[in-house]
């Protein structure tokens, strides 16, 4: 889907296709402990991503800051007619937290899949305790809807509440 895409400008941050030559830098960016915290990882980050960039049914965009990669932003839909909606995932290099600038990107990618791609309805699951990122989605949108129990297993091998929220296009926060 990104193939063809155009890259995308935030207020801080721009948004390009993700390629083969930024692997090192995510997954430079997926071992800190911040992110491993968050985001299930395997042992071989560069061949992790390197499958996840192959996969079709993501679309994955590496997060520029002043040139530097600071962070990957993932999208995906569901086409179904009855159910379209996109999800975002995303990744920040914890050097930079505290800026804005996954605020930044969650928007600028939002506000993508509204205008450009016809969405209503984005989703967003965070873990439901991790507040800052919860804060950030809130920023842009983003409403809680329901905590999904026992959601996802952690690093430590434990199951962990993960917070539904969504997003309409009318409540989109430009």
């Amino acid at each position: 889907m990104f193939s063809t895409m155009t890259v995308l400008h935030g207020a801080f941050v721009v948004l390009r296709p993700t390629v083969t030559e930024d692997i090192p830098a995510l997954a430079a960016i997926r071992a800190t402990p911040e992110v491993r915290a968050r985001w299930r990882v395997e042992d071989d980050l560069e061949a992790d991503i390197a499958a996840d960039l192959a996969d079709p049914g993501v679309d994955i965009l590496t997060i520029l800051y002043q040139q530097r990669t600071v962070g990957l932003i993932q999208w995906y839909s569901e086409e179904d007619p009855d159910y379209r909606h996109a999800g975002i995932d995303i990744i920040l290099d914890p050097a930079v937290h505290g800026r804005g600038l996954g605020t930044d990107a969650v928007r600028t990618l939002a506000c993508h899949l509204v205008d450009d791609h016809g969405f209503h309805r984005l989703v967003i699951d965070p873990a439901a305790d991790n507040s800052p990122a919860i804060r950030c989605y809130t920023k842009v949108g983003f409403q809680p809807v329901g905590i999904m129990r026992q959601y996802e297993r952690g690093p430590d091998g434990t199951w962990h509440d993960g917070l539904l929220m969504d997003v309409l296009a009318g409540e989109l926060v430009r």
